[in-house]
């Protein structure tokens, strides 16, 4: 009698971890794209404010699930050989140090977002909004860290593309001062 292949191999965490990786990067690019517009006012009568800025808080906490699934597969994963201290401490792992840190601090921010975020009622508006400002931080390395720990490069280059441009165009808006877009009557 033969018997199934066992569910998780070695190379089930790596492949969990870079999936939840892609999915991570995804996810925070929407949230800083939707955290932007928000910012900027943006709003039609088909899409109202609220809309993009309950959408962004959900894709935010839905980004941190994924990033918690990434760092805490990637350290299962033994190729590698990331420690839980590694995916939070930058700079100390042994792996690729400079790529790893980068993620970890994106993580930290991450953290630091949803704690205060989750204290908002607590702290001033301007002391939050200071600690927000954070995700101009993390969401660059994150993607940096992205590109440098990447080793499937033409998904990397695809997904890496797809958010920047997503991130500038949604930067764009907000410099640019739209505060209503239209887009004409809803039927």
């Amino acid at each position: 009698m033969t018997t199934a292949a066992p569910l998780i191999s070695e190379s089930t965490y790596w492949y969990l971890s870079r999936a939840s990786g892609f999915v991570s990067l995804v996810l925070f690019t929407t949230s800083v794209a939707l955290g932007l517009l928000t910012a900027g006012r943006v709003a039609s009568p088909a899409w109202p404010r609220f809309v993009t800025e309950g959408l962004h808080r959900n894709v935010a906490l839905t980004t941190v699930s994924f990033v918690i699934v990434h760092a805490i597969t990637i350290t299962f994963d033994k190729y590698v050989g990331i420690s839980v201290f590694a995916a939070v401490v930058p700079f100390i792992s042994e792996f690729l140090p400079l790529w790893v840190g980068f993620g970890a601090i994106a993580f930290d921010v991450l953290l630091t977002l949803v704690i205060t975020s989750l204290l908002r009622t607590r702290l001033s508006h301007r002391a939050w909004r200071l600690m927000h400002w954070l995700s101009y931080l993390g969401w660059p390395l994150a993607l940096a860290h992205t590109i440098g720990v990447g080793t499937d490069r033409v998904w990397v280059i695809a997904v890496v593309t797809v958010s920047l441009a997503a991130v500038l165009t949604a930067g764009g808006v907000r410099l640019a001062g739209w505060r209503r877009v239209s887009v004409g009557r809803p039927v």
